[in-house]
Parts: structure tokens; C-alpha cells; sequence
């Protein structure tokens, strides 16, 4: 007869922690899927300032510039033209920025790089920068799909910096 109640016990305990393991499986795998979604978009970024960054006649100080503009479509679809499906949805060219820095011997550190004829502007006469910068200033938001557990989106914001390279 013991064995019996030992039996529901079990029972009852397994049903107890149960909701509990479930959350923390589920749990595990949100994490996982924001770990390879921060890991993707650090990788288009990435992908962004090398294609950019070893092109010859790169003008950074227009936003509207070809090469910058296929470097984007490139890292997102795999193809300069957007042919290609994009590897992260709902992230647009548009999202991403892209600056340039220099380093400053003066003060010893990097700071953004001024387009003009004595910055970066290389348009226009100025030499090229020291680095480019890429990121998403207002960021790629991931909703939690874990149920009956209301989050807000994560709002995930890498950032890559690439020593320039190009003309």
C-alpha cells in the first residue's frame, strides 16, 4: 500500500515542476535564437565596412553613395543588385549607418571624422579615414516568443569598427 502513495506522490511532484522545466527549455531556446540573431546582424555589419572599406573611391561623406548603398544590399540579401533573399527579415539598408573616425595623435584617441576638405572628404580633397564604423543607432527589435510571458522586445544594437583600407 505503500508503494502506492509513493506512486501518486511522483505523480503530483512531476506535474508540479513540469511548468517549470518547460519555461526554462523554452527559455534556453529564446536565448539561442537572440544569441544568433545578435551574431547575424554583427556579421552583416562586418560585412558592410569590408565591402565598403577595400573599394577604391569610396565617398563616405554622401550618404547617397553607390558603393555604400551595394555594400548594404550586399550584406543583407548576398547580392549588390537585391536579388537575393535577405538573411534577416525586416531589417532595411535604411537602418544601417555608417560612419567614418579618425585617429587623433593629438589627444591619443578616435573620434568621428568631420566631411570637409580637411577631414575625410575625400571628394574633395581631404585624406581617407581610419576607420568606418557600422551599426544600428535605433537598433533591430526581437520579440520573446514565449508563451503566456508578455516581454518587451529586445532591442539589439551591435556595432563594428573596420581599419580602412581603400582609396
Amino acid at each position: 500500500m505503500k508503494r502506492r502513495s509513493q506512486l501518486g506522490s511522483i505523480l503530483l511532484e512531476n506535474a508540479m515542476y513540469l511548468p517549470i522545466l518547460l519555461l526554462l527549455l523554452l527559455g534556453m531556446i529564446e536565448i539561442g535564437r537572440v544569441t544568433y540573431t545578435f551574431y547575424t546582424l554583427q556579421k552583416i555589419l562586418y560585412t558592410v565596412a569590408r565591402y565598403a572599406g577595400t573599394q577604391q573611391g569610396v565617398n563616405f561623406c554622401d550618404d547617397a553613395d553607390t558603393t555604400v548603398q551595394a555594400a548594404k544590399t550586399f550584406a543583407l540579401t548576398g547580392a549588390t543588385d537585391g536579388s537575393g533573399e535577405p538573411y534577416i527579415s525586416n531589417l532595411a539598408a535604411e537602418q544601417i549607418q555608417v560612419r567614418i573616425e579618425r585617429f587623433t595623435s593629438a589627444s591619443g584617441e578616435i573620434g568621428e571624422c568631420e566631411c570637409s576638405d580637411t577631414g575625410c572628404d575625400t571628394a574633395n580633397g581631404g585624406s581617407g579615414p581610419d576607420y568606418i564604423v557600422v551599426s544600428i543607432p535605433d537598433g533591430y527589435s526581437v520579440r520573446l516568443l514565449i508563451p503566456q510571458l508578455p516581454v518587451d522586445p529586445i532591442p539589439l544594437r551591435p556595432r563594428v569598427r573596420v581599419p580602412y583600407q581603400g582609396t
